[in-house]
C-alpha cells in the first residue's frame, strides 16, 4: 500500500511537490492539497488531477474525511505559518516535513543525514541554498576540519515567490546554522541573491571553505569526497551538477582571515554548482524550488519505507 501524504501550501513549491508525488513516487499517494486561497492555481490543478482539496487551511485538512489515513504532511507555507501549523497538527500523530526555514525540528539534508532523522516527528529541509551547498561542506569536513565556510545562492528573481521573499532573513539564519550543525564547519555564513536577469538564469551556488591542508594528497581527498557527494545528490536531484573542477588554492594574502576564524588555515576550497529544475511545474531555471521539493520527496519516501517495513526489519 502507498503512504498517503498531504501538502499544505498551494503556491509554487507546494504545487511542484504535489506533481512530483503524483509522477515520480511509487510509494506515496496524494491524500490532500491544502491552501487558503480558493482561486489559487495549485488548488485548481490538484482538483483537476483528482486530489482532494481544501481552501480552509490546516483546520480544513483536519476536517477532511481521509485525514486519519494521512501519515506524512509537507508544509510549504512560510516560517511563521509553520510554527502555527505544527502546533495545530501535534495531537494527531503525523510526521511533518517542513519546507520553510522555521527549523523547529532537526535539519535534514538527505545526502548527509537522512537516516539520522527518518523517525522524527518534524524535520526541517533547511533552504534551497542549504540543500545545494551543505552536502559539499559536509564532504569537505569529512576529510579535514573546516574552520569557516560561506555559501552564496543565486536564484532567478522570477522563481522567488511571496513565501521565499518573506523568509529572506530566516533563509540566511537557518542556512548559516545548518552549515555548522549539518555541514560540520566551525563557523558558517550564507548569502542569497535574487537575480533579475532576463532571460532568467538557473540556480547557481558557490561554496567557499577555509582549510588547513598543505599536503596535495589531502587536496585529492577533498576533490574525491566532493565528487562522490555530487553523485549522491544528483541521484534524487538530476539537474544538480558541478560547473567546473574543484579549486583548491593558497589563501589569498589580502583575505582578512582573522575576521573569519582564529584557526590556522592554509588553503581556500572553491566549489561552483548549478541546479537545473526538472520543470514539473515551473520552468527549468527554478532549480531552487526543484531541489527543495526533490529533497522533501526523498525524505517522505524514507519515512514511508520505515513505516511500512516489517517489524524488526531495517528500513
Amino acid at each position: 500500500m502507498k503512504t498517503k501524504v498531504a501538502v499544505i501550501g498551494s503556491g509554487n513549491i507546494g504545487t511542484d511537490l504535489m506533481i512530483k508525488v503524483l509522477r515520480l513516487s511509487d510509494t506515496l499517494e496524494m491524500g490532500a492539497m491544502v491552501g487558503i486561497d480558493p482561486a489559487s492555481d495549485g488548488l485548481a490543478r490538484a482538483a483537476r488531477l483528482g486530489v482532494p482539496v481544501t481552501a480552509e487551511g490546516v483546520q480544513g485538512l483536519i476536517a477532511m474525511e481521509g485525514f486519519a489515513d494521512i501519515r506524512v504532511v509537507f508544509d510549504a507555507t512560510s516560517a511563521k505559518a509553520h510554527v502555527a501549523n505544527a502546533a495545530t497538527l501535534a495531537p494527531y500523530g503525523k510526521q511533518l516535513i517542513d519546507l520553510t526555514p522555521a527549523a523547529i525540528g532537526p535539519m535534514v539534508i538527505p545526502a548527509v543525514n537522512l537516516d539520522d532523522h527518518v523517525a522524527a516527528v518534524n524535520v526541517n529541509m533547511v533552504t534551497c541554498g542549504g540543500q545545494a551547498t551543505i552536502p559539499i561542506i559536509a564532504a569537505i569536513s569529512s576529510t579535514t576540519p573546516v574552520p569557516y565556510a560561506e555559501i552564496i545562492a543565486s536564484i532567478a528573481s522570477k522563481s522567488a515567490g511571496p513565501g521565499t521573499r518573506a523568509n529572506i532573513d530566516e533563509f540566511t539564519e537557518t542556512t548559516s546554522v545548518a552549515i555548522e550543525t549539518v555541514g560540520g564547519a566551525d563557523r558558517g555564513k550564507a548569502v542569497i541573491v535574487l537575480n533579475p536577469a532576463e532571460p532568467p538564469l538557473i540556480m547557481r551556488d558557490t561554496v567557499f571553505a577555509l582549510v588547513n591542508t598543505p599536503d596535495e594528497t589531502e587536496h585529492d581527498a577533498i576533490r574525491a569526497a566532493v565528487l562522490r557527494r555530487v553523485e549522491e545528490v544528483s541521484a534524487y536531484v538530476p539537474g544538480y551538477r558541478l560547473k567546473q573542477r574543484v579549486q583548491i588554492m593558497p589563501v589569498p594574502a589580502d583575505l582578512p582571515v582573522h575576521t573569519l576564524t582564529t584557526a590556522p588555515v592554509t588553503h581556500q576550497v572553491s566549489v561552483f554548482l548549478e541546479v537545473e529544475g526538472a520543470a514539473h511545474y515551473l520552468p527549468a531555471y527554478a532549480g531552487n524550488l526543484d531541489i527543495m521539493t526533490s529533497a522533501a520527496l526523498r525524505m517522505a519516501e524514507a519515512m514511508a519505507a520505515r513505516a511500512t517495513a516489517p517489524q524488526g526489519a531495517d528500513a
